[in-house]
């Protein structure tokens, strides 16, 4: 597989250029110097534990109110304008709140813009989401937000979370998803007896280098949304809570040791969609993420929630920051082909390629190889493939890419299907033959395998089966680290694997199945 020539980053920047982001959205670093770690020595010892305390205090204070407020709500009670003693509940709820943010350290929060009235404006779309600090917009104006269903079952937390009415989804249930768009429709067509609802449409937390790919959940009942952005313009980022990088926790202490903490909430001009956008809500997605993308400085990416999963999937191939596996995966979807078969169609795919052996195709064989039309998104997948430019590529390739897609985190069933592609009649492959496999599971352009396969072959016959890889692979389970990624990248541009569950801040997955809009333009690439 080849790389784009223009630069190696992940963001493909939208209307208009900026300068390069980091390798990953996903991945937050964060190094403190000898006095920062002082400051943070002397905090902890001293303000950390009194603002810990108070905050969980001002928490703790808030539920009786939360409760007794909840108690006995109905949806025909919810939707009437709120009686006088629920007002004064509000008030209090909101300033208790506020309480406990100035005890972690926001002194001020700078708000900007007006916040549309929920007839103006039912939806509010919030982004960058980057770290359950932004819960500090949904405290100010207790929106409705879209939440995870088993996030009621919290002790406090979840009592404060029932007060401001969400709307609750559980992300293992199909059906509960397409309930929840429907919700949402609902409420937003409800000409404002519904509070707002705030939903951070990227669906999983990121760096702010850039925006994702924003889901299209709320954009589909088709009204005007407000577009609202963070900002956390903090000389050291000890907020920014991705897939890699600080914990939960560390994110918590080290925000707490910091003096002051800033953040700024813009809330921008509501946006109309078209008649075009109402009908097409992935394009009124787009179109919203750009106008958000220029308010904040930054490019949009292409990148989804789905690939971040690849990117940081638990395997022995951890993928580097310059895969081209990422734009692979887009075309897949783009291309129509679905989750749901696409192990039946690698097998299918597999099956064909081992009869064609190192036979190559053109565009058009391809597209017969893959029974689909010729179309730009096929003239895009056969370009990362056809690495000499000399318009024929090696189906092998496409295969061992799409297992790595398929299932990113069975690293050694990959390389089994890519010795069954590549194994002479003795079941044999040679170091060539490993560097075309490893290159393409990798998705990088150039591979040194030298190291990996004389360890492998121990008796130095110039030639492996996949016995003696998996055997090598049983006793060094990390070969890859060992063997591979020193001599391929330093540790700071790999997206490393993380053992511990992602972070998904305060949003949520709702967005059906089908919402994806398979006939959207696509980026095109540069080569």
């Amino acid at each position: 597989m080849k790389l784009s020539s223009r630069g190696r980053g992940c963001c493909v920047a939208g209307s208009r250029e900026r300068g390069p982001p980091p390798r990953s959205p996903f991945v937050h670093q964060l190094r403190l110097g000898p006095l920062q770690k002082a400051k943070i020595a002397f905090m902890t010892l001293t303000l950390f534990p009194i603002r810990l305390f108070f905050a969980a205090f001002m928490m703790l204070l808030a539920w009786p109110f939360a409760f007794i407020a909840s108690m006995g709500s109905d949806e025909q009670e919810l939707e009437k304008p709120l009686s006088w003693w629920r007002k004064i509940v509000d008030v209090l709820l909101k300033a208790i709140m506020r309480m406990m943010w100035l005890a972690g350290g926001f002194h001020w929060i700078n708000v900007k813009g007006r916040r549309a009235l929920p007839a103006e404006a039912a939806i509010l779309t919030v982004a960058p989401h980057s770290s359950y600090f932004d819960a500090i917009p949904v405290t100010m104006t207790f929106a409705s937000i879209v939440m995870k269903a088993e996030s009621k079952d919290i002790p406090v937390w979840g009592t404060l979370i029932k007060y401001i009415r969400p709307v609750f989804v559980s992300r293992s249930d199909q059906d509960s998803r397409r309930k929840t768009v429907e919700e949402i429709k609902r409420r937003a067509q409800s000409d404002g007896k519904w509070p707002q609802i705030m939903i951070f449409p990227e669906g999983t937390c990121t760096n702010r280098s850039c925006l994702i790919t924003f889901k299209p959940g709320a954009f589909i009942p088709g009204v005007p949304v407000q577009p609202v952005v963070l900002r956390y313009p903090n000389k050291l980022d000890t907020i920014t809570w991705t897939w890699q990088g600080p914990g939960a926790l560390e994110i918590l202490w080290l925000t707490l040791c910091q003096f002051h903490n800033s953040v700024e909430i813009e809330f921008l001009p509501v946006y109309i969609p078209s008649e075009e956008e109402r009908r097409n809500p992935v394009l009124y997605a787009n179109n919203v993420r750009r106008v958000m993308a220029e308010a904040l400085g930054v490019s949009v990416t292409d990148y989804t929630f789905e690939d971040c999963q690849l990117a940081l999937a638990e395997g022995q191939l951890r993928l580097p920051s310059d895969t081209c596996l990422l734009e692979f995966a887009k075309l897949v979807r783009s291309l129509g082909l679905k989750p749901e078969t696409l192990e039946d169609d690698l097998e299918k795919y597999a099956t064909s390629a081992m009869k064609m052996k190192e036979e190559k195709v053109d565009l058009k064989e391809f597209s017969a190889y893959l029974e689909f039309p010729v179309s730009h998104t096929l003239e895009s997948m056969f370009a990362l493939f056809d690495e000499n430019e000399d318009g024929v590529i090696d189906v092998r390739e496409f295969v061992i890419a799409l297992s790595v897609v398929c299932k990113p985190s069975k690293t050694l069933e990959t390389i089994q299907l890519a010795f069954q592609l590549y194994q002479s009649e003795n079941g044999t492959i040679t170091q060539d033959d490993l560097a075309h496999i490893l290159k393409t599971a990798m998705g990088v352009s150039q591979i040194n395998v030298t190291h990996l396969f004389r360890a492998v072959d121990e008796e130095e016959k110039g030639k492996i089966t996949y016995d003696d890889f998996y055997r090598f692979a049983e006793l060094h389970p990390h070969f890859a680290e060992d063997y591979l990624y020193p001599d391929q990248m330093g540790a700071e541009h790999g997206l490393e694997t993380s053992s511990r569950s992602a972070p998904n801040g305060i949003c949520t997955d709702f967005s059906p199945e089908n919402a994806e809009d398979k006939n959207k333009p696509l980026q095109k690439k540069l080569n």
